[in-house]
């Protein structure tokens, strides 16, 4: 069997000062010879690894044929959103995970298939869908993001009028907000949504639910389902001292104006932003990986990654971790803030660190970190990004009477997804999700219980 063919990517010292995709995707050969890796197995585990349950070897044999509109179609059946996935989803922890070839040698490719087989289909005008017909029942989603618009391409092709409610000025949450342009542009997103408004879909932009209307509104405006998929957008912060000096930034904030407001386009888009020079990252999800790769794209001299426990342990994607280092990034392992120092003015100058060491595993099943005792030093820097994580936005389950949440504020949602109100579901970040494949699966199960659900 041949080798796992390596998708082409820009070199690093050219795309560390430009926002162009990093991975430029593969040739009709490589992707068929690719395809021809996979085993075909009769009993696919890599389709129990998928949380939106693609048919992985029937799209890939299409592929393998040189019919990537076959298999385009073969991926629409299931995932509403493939050249998005293709491009953010954690293959490596899933699919690819089960695949039967991974286990003498490195499993098929399965994502990045999944973006040749969207990309070529876009390319060849194939990824028009027509509207179901209506069954006369109208259902209301709460955002936009990988949840939202899961659960809202679902229920459109079952028959359903659904409208999405955006609190943004356009569609795609996290997913164009969170997620720069170097691993998701702009354009391919707009592609996939446009995809979705063929279906029938109403989106309507810069309306709060929870303040603009409330969910009981929804219902007497004829809806009779509604499903939450509002995100996470609360930063979590470090509790030390100094966290609110200026320049200091949520990785939320910072990605926020660099993706939505379009920072990143200075000077033809004036949008307020201190870029710094020397510029201190603080987290090890992909969250942070993004943000220092962003950093360095806009102009910082110097970018460091502060991360408490090792690489190894990082929640990042292997292939962030590896893109970040090949582009100039400073990983500082088992190294954790203790304070932030600023200048008299109240900007940001230090960090304030100290060493840490791992013990053993905590809840999350990795070593737990402690610190060691005199082992302070100091960073410089002149603009610090937190990328804690996120908590769920408490705006709309405080407006909603009834709308229960736990301890941790993610809405509690049954093995139904239906949320401690009937009729109203929830899935992604705001019920617990921590990816976008993960909401997207998600919203995939609420569609399906809020057909259940509307079929009594």
């Amino acid at each position: 069997m041949s080798q796992r063919i390596k998708m082409s990517e820009r070199a690093p010292e050219i795309r560390n000062k430009d926002f162009e995709q990093v991975n430029l995707g593969y040739t009709d050969e490589q992707a068929a010879a690719e395809a021809k890796r996979c085993l075909q197995c009769k009993k696919p585990l890599c389709v129990t690894g998928c949380p939106v349950e693609i048919n992985i070897p029937g799209f890939i044999k299409h592929i393998a044929a040189n019919d990537p509109a076959g298999a385009i179609k073969v991926l629409k059946e299931k995932n509403n959103l493939p050249a998005v996935c293709g491009r953010v989803c954690p293959q490596e922890n899933q699919c690819e995970k089960h695949c039967i070839l991974g286990i003498k040698q490195e499993p098929v490719a399965i994502g990045n298939l999944e973006r040749y087989a969207a990309d070529k289909a876009a390319k060849a005008t194939q990824t028009s869908q027509k509207e179901a017909v209506l069954n006369g029942k109208k259902v209301a989603v709460i955002g936009s993001g990988p949840a939202g618009l899961t659960c809202a391409g679902d229920l459109a092709k079952m028959g359903y009028d659904v409208t999405v409610f955006e609190s943004l000025h356009d569609s795609g949450g996290v997913l164009r907000y969170g997620i720069p342009e170097f691993r998701l542009p702009a354009k391919v997103l707009d592609r996939e949504i446009d995809s979705l408004k063929a279906l029938g879909i109403k989106f309507i932009f810069n309306y709060l639910i929870g303040r603009t209307k409330t969910i009981q509104d929804l219902f007497e405006d004829g809806f009779e389902a509604v499903f939450i998929g509002a995100g996470a957008g609360l930063p979590t912060f470090p509790g030390v001292e100094g966290e609110n000096f200026n320049n200091i930034y949520s990785a939320n904030e910072f990605l926020v104006r660099i993706n939505l407001m379009s920072a990143f386009k200075f000077p033809d888009f004036d949008t307020p932003i201190y870029k710094g020079r020397n510029v201190v990252v603080i987290g090890g999800g992909n969250t942070a990986m993004d943000s220092v790769r962003t950093a360095k794209r806009i102009g910082a001299e110097s970018v460091k990654l502060v991360y408490r426990r090792t690489a190894e342990e990082m929640p990042a994607r292997l292939e962030e971790r590896h893109h970040a280092l090949e582009e100039g990034i400073e990983f500082i392992e088992l190294t954790a803030p203790v304070k932030f120092i600023a200048d008299e003015k109240g900007f940001v100058k230090a960090v304030e660190c100290i060493k840490m060491r791992l013990t053993e595993p905590d809840a999350s099943g990795r070593k737990k970190p402690v610190a060691i005792e005199g082992s302070n030093f100091i960073i410089e820097t002149d603009l610090v990004i937190l990328a804690l994580g996120l908590h769920p936005n408490p705006i709309l389950p405080s407006l909603t009477k009834g709308l229960e949440t736990n301890a941790k504020g993610y809405l509690i949602i049954d093995d139904k997804f239906m949320t401690t109100l009937d009729g109203v579901f929830a899935g992604g970040d705001i019920a617990g999700g921590s990816t976008v494949i993960q909401a997207m699966g998600m919203g995939k199960q609420a569609a399906k219980n809020i057909h259940a659900y509307l079929s009594r």
